[in-house]
């Protein structure tokens, strides 16, 4: 008797490189993928390219970002025996599939993407942005589809492109593979699509806030390192320590025996995501909330629980900032093997768009 071998499920996602890593992508996505590195066959994409679209001029710093995200990446737990860390720039076949995607995405339906005018917005941009800022999420989407992934675990504020390049694999699978449009999203391979109609996977915490204030609308912001609200992966213990105790609060508790409220306060969203003692949690968010534990007491007990899930990701960082020949390595096999899978996709393609003449 023949034994059938199951296939893992692929998986893609990844990330632009604008600096370190920090708690907010470790709970939106990160945590997700070293989890989920057993049961899928993951890639994972450091978007250089992408960084271009706000920083051209910096490109040096790209570079470096580069490095960092590939460096928090093994520090973290991504195993390159088990996982494809690879450079978008060095993917040929992305570039050429973004040229074809375009096509498939009118130009109204692109600016009506929220993440696109609340980058223009949070970035100042105005009406300065380069024509390649816009072309990005339609990058994204080649990104993606280029490696025909089933899974791509994100931050809920990539759900806009997820939407789109969803959108995009349906348009393509029925234009050139003839696939009912009726065709339900799970079936489109099965009925002769080229690109699975992909599903995200959220993190567990879906944005995480920043350790600052809330913004002028006063909703608290998104962690972000422009924002210089980020607490990163590779923080030391006296640097989580300033940070935390610098946390905002509840700005109405003037004094420790005054009621606190729990909703909405950093401190007490950082104890519930990173907390894992969820009786003292509980008890100290009661305690806080009847003014009998301050917000010193409570911050000391943040700092000691964020160093002990911090440090051993910050230490094994220092071994792979001394062995930059190992890391460059494993994006160089990555790379590799993540061309293969690419240029199957871009063949295939060609071949369902009747555009393959040799």
């Amino acid at each position: 008797m023949t034994e059938t071998i199951q296939q893992k499920q692929r998986l893609l996602t990844g990330d632009t490189p604008t600096g370190r890593l920090h708690l907010g992508h470790w709970v939106g996505s990160l945590e997700n993928r070293v989890q989920m590195q057993n049961d899928y066959d993951c890639y994972f994409l450091i978007a250089n390219v992408h960084a271009f679209t706000t920083r051209m001029d910096r490109p040096a710093e790209i570079h470096q970002s580069v490095m960092d995200i590939a460096i928090d990446y093994l520090a973290a737990g991504i195993d390159p025996d088990r996982s494809t860390i690879f450079l978008q720039s060095e993917i040929p076949a992305i570039a050429e599939m973004t040229f074809f995607f375009s096509m498939l995405i009118p130009y109204p339906r692109l600016m009506r993407n929220p993440t696109i005018k609340d980058e223009i917005r949070d970035k100042g941009l105005g009406e300065n942005y380069p024509f390649g800022f816009l072309l990005y999420p339609v990058g994204q989407v080649a990104d993606i589809l280029v490696f025909r992934p089933q899974v791509v675990p994100v931050g809920e504020d990539q759900i806009p492109h997820l939407e789109m390049t969803r959108e995009v694999a349906r348009r393509f699978n029925q234009l050139y593979c003839h696939v009912d449009p009726h065709t339900e999203d799970a079936d489109y391979i099965k009925k002769g699509g080229l690109f699975p109609v992909i599903e995200p996977v959220l993190g567990r915490s879906k944005r995480l806030v920043g350790i600052g204030p809330p913004g002028l609308d006063g909703n608290l912001l998104k962690m972000s390192k422009s924002l210089n609200n980020a607490i990163f992966l590779s923080d030391d213990p006296d640097t989580i320590k300033k940070k935390v105790m610098s946390m905002y609060t509840d700005p109405n508790r003037l004094k420790a025996t005054d009621k606190g409220r729990v909703e909405n306060n950093p401190l007490w969203i950082f104890h519930e995501t990173f907390n894992p003692d969820k009786t003292w949690v509980a008890e100290a968010e009661a305690r806080y909330r009847e003014g009998t534990i301050g917000d010193v007491e409570c911050k000391r007990r943040l700092i000691d629980v964020l160093v002990a899930f911090i440090e051993p990701m910050r230490e094994r960082r220092l071994q792979y900032e001394k062995d930059l020949h190992y890391v460059k390595n494993v994006l160089r096999e990555g790379t590799a093997k993540a061309n293969q899978v690419a240029n199957q996709t871009l063949m295939m393609a060609k071949e369902a768009m009747n555009q393959r003449y040799f």
